[in-house]
């Protein structure tokens, strides 16, 4: 039986920053996933769901409205308070 050191099974873990640099360079669309994959090393699943939730996250950054959970955060901060 092999023995693995707790180092074996740690994941990588990219900052907030990278992400949204490979997940940028797949949007432009000048580049196949497979390229970018290669180019910043990371495996091309990680890469579409990076996009993934780019996409599904963008409509946000544009909008007025206050995303409904801050909300429900500020109000019970403000009864807490009281």
């Amino acid at each position: 039986m092999r023995k693995y050191g707790k180092m074996a099974f740690m994941r990588k873990q990219y900052e907030a920053v990278f992400k949204a640099k490979v997940a940028l360079e797949v949007v432009k669309g000048k580049k196949t996933i497979a390229q970018i994959a290669t180019e910043f090393e990371v495996h091309p699943n990680q890469i579409r769901q990076w996009r993934r939730h780019l996409l599904d996250v963008l409509p946000e950054v544009f909008s007025n409205r206050r995303p409904q959970h801050e909300k429900a955060r500020d109000e019970i901060e403000a009864e807490l308070y009281r």
